[in-house]
């Protein structure tokens, strides 16, 4: 049973990961000064580079969109996996074991040896399958291709290939390469007889299945010669890679565009998806041989950021029997989802690809445009099956109806869908409203799946983000930079005067609290330190203490940050001192000698002391 990830071991991956190395996965990252590196940000669409990753402290930020997290956080949000799937992921990266509290287990060492050796067999089948689409034997293959408007470029993109004809091309192509049998016979590659294994696909056009983060994990197969026996499509069966109900076909090449503009579309086979892709739809994945279900809404609604503010999935299917079918199969997972769901069906029954082919781009394009909500159709669906010139078919109708528009989540919808419904029905308003409310009430239920719940109350406190024109506050952030990144200056006397410094910016002065609470007593490397302090700083303040963390030090060399450094941190204290002055300037001014001569003389010699501290600090610099 898996349980949670030990904290130690969390910290333990995020230390020894190398968060450039992963960014550099996803990222072409340059030089931005001393330690620093820069590129343009994934998250969003820039011209010029200001995402920047700072590998001492662990930490990326982006100056452009304001992303910013550890090398943790940017699996997650760019493969679109759990937290506890992302340290999982690192983990076998750099072949660290996990411990799991109360327990619990998760993959061990050897385990992961097994699934890497899986993933390097395919990949290396992926790339024999690809080179063989370019032999003399493929010529059937490239032939459906470009009957179906695919050309070379296209076929690329989306990895399809060809595996030849015959019983053992790529068993042996896999052997040479040091794969064992009883390694191969765990891919799902190959079927087994009387005389041992021999390739399950032959003969037929090939599409590599791969998994978020872009690995490949299995093959679907079109068929292509008359003589085969077998089923027109043919897929890998169940591995410990491949798991049918949680595989989306296209989801590695969709997954941006579908957390960029928060639309999935979800239609039936390889060559759809395809067809969307190059017609101007990215956000377009298929199942493989299995109905959307419970797992593929789980992908979704990582991708869609599915919080109630926004997002649409929008499913096609066929204009026959099996589309509505798979249409109302569909609608009843509709309540997992916390954003809109749609239907688009092309009224003569042709797919993404038949439109593409006959009609162009801009068919499949308008298709996903004419969309309507899938309660709309489940309602129209259910209308179907009853016979609506008697009364007897329209009160069962009624009854079947009612359910599906109390379903409705939007309840300003719903009053609308029973007008709706009422006049499809030739019934009165009343009599439907009434019934949808009964229907409503008996499915009230607040544990319900499909029921939002409200964010907890209570008021975040507000930092207004402080003028970069404001001298001061320049002053402090350039201050609270160096204590992020080069924690090590804080020693002895310049961590005493650090401490007591007072920030005048609200929101600095939240980060200098944070520091002052985690320092005495921490023993922790650069990257725990800045993790240290996120968690510290009240919630809205972490993406600003994530951007101190990574901006550049102006600085070329390590004699020269060290030096940047202590004019930073003097400066700090001449800040402070300059403000202490004031204040007791203030006091003198008001002070009458004669009446305490004491007190009076007192503070002169403060103000002499803080002058010659001052002096010391410039003579230092």
């Amino acid at each position: 049973m898996a349980g949670l990830i030990k904290r130690e071991d969390i910290d333990e991956v995020r230390q020894r990961t190398d968060i450039k190395e992963v960014v550099d996965g996803y990222v072409t990252l340059k030089g931005a000064g001393l330690g620093s590196y820069k590129g343009l940000c994934p998250f969003h669409d820039e011209r010029s580079p200001s995402f920047t990753v700072r590998p001492q402290v662990g930490r990326y930020h982006c100056f452009g969109c304001g992303e910013d997290g550890d090398v943790i956080s940017f699996v997650q949000k760019l493969d679109h996996t759990s937290f506890h799937e992302a340290v999982e992921k690192l983990a076998a990266r750099i072949g660290y074991e996990l411990r799991y509290e109360d327990g619990g287990t998760g993959p061990s060492r050897e385990e992961v040896g097994k699934r890497q050796r899986l993933l390097d067999a395919h990949k290396i089948a992926d790339e024999f399958f690809r080179a063989q689409l370019l032999t003399a034997g493929a010529a059937e293959g490239r032939k459906f291709l470009q009957q179906r408007g695919f050309d070379r470029a296209a076929a690329d993109h989306f990895g399809v290939g060809y595996a030849p004809q015959g019983w053992d091309a790529l068993l042996k192509h896999l052997r040479g390469r040091g794969f064992t049998d009883p390694e191969l016979k765990l891919t799902g590659m190959f079927s087994e007889g009387n005389r041992g294994i021999y390739d399950r696909f032959r003969g037929r056009l090939i599409w590599p299945i791969r998994d978020i983060a872009g690995d490949t994990i299995g093959f679907g197969a079109r068929k292509l010669y008359e003589d085969d026996q077998g089923p027109k499509y043919l897929n890998t069966p169940e591995t410990t890679l491949y798991k049918k109900s949680q595989v989306l076909y296209g989801i590695d090449l969709a997954k941006r565009n579908i957390a960029k503009d928060r639309q999935l579309v979800v239609v039936e086979g390889y060559t759809d998806v395809m067809a969307c892709h190059l017609a101007g739809i990215p956000t377009a994945v298929a199942t493989c041989g299995t109905a959307f279900a419970a797992d593929h809404i789980k992908v979704a609604r990582r991708l869609l950021s599915d919080d109630g503010t926004g997002g649409e999935v929008i499913f096609t299917f066929d204009g026959d029997a099996a589309g509505q079918k798979a249409a109302l199969r569909a609608f009843e997972e509709d309540q997992r989802f916390v954003a809109q769901t749609y239907v688009a069906v092309e009224p003569t029954g042709a797919d993404p690809c038949d439109l593409r082919q006959t009609r162009g781009d801009a068919a499949v394009r308008d298709l996903i445009a004419s969309r309507r909500p899938l309660f709309e159709f489940a309602i129209r669906a259910t209308l179907r099956k009853h016979n609506l010139d008697t009364v007897e078919g329209r009160v069962a109708a009624l009854r079947e109806s009612a359910p599906v528009v109390a379903q409705i989540r939007d309840a300003g919808l719903r009053p609308g869908y029973a007008r709706e419904l009422a006049g499809w029905l030739g019934m009165p308003i009343e009599d439907v409203s009434r019934a949808v409310g009964a229907a409503a009430k008996r499915g009230s239920d607040p544990e319900a799946p499909g029921v939002a719940a409200l964010p907890p109350s209570g008021v975040l406190p507000s930092f207004h983000r402080p003028d970069p024109r404001d001298p001061v506050a320049s002053m402090e952030r350039q201050a609270l930079e160096v204590a992020l990144q080069e924690p090590a200056m804080l020693g002895g006397a310049a961590w005493e005067r650090f401490a007591s410094a007072r920030f005048a910016t609200p929101a600095y002065q939240a980060i200098h609290d944070a520091i002052r609470a985690t320092a005495p007593g921490f023993s922790g490397d650069a990257v725990q330190w800045v993790e240290a302090l996120r968690q510290e700083v009240p919630e809205p303040l972490q993406p600003l203490v994530s951007e101190l963390a990574v901006v550049p030090l102006p600085a070329n060399t390590a004699e020269a940050v060290q030096k940047y450094c202590r004019d930073i941190l003097a400066r700090l204290s001449e800040l402070q001192i300059t403000r202490v002055k004031a204040d007791k300037l203030g006091q003198l001014q008001r002070l009458d000698s004669t009446a305490h001569p004491e007190e009076f003389q007192q503070l002169n010699r403060e103000l002499m002391m803080l002058e010659m501290e001052r002096r010391s600090l410039r003579s230092d610099a």
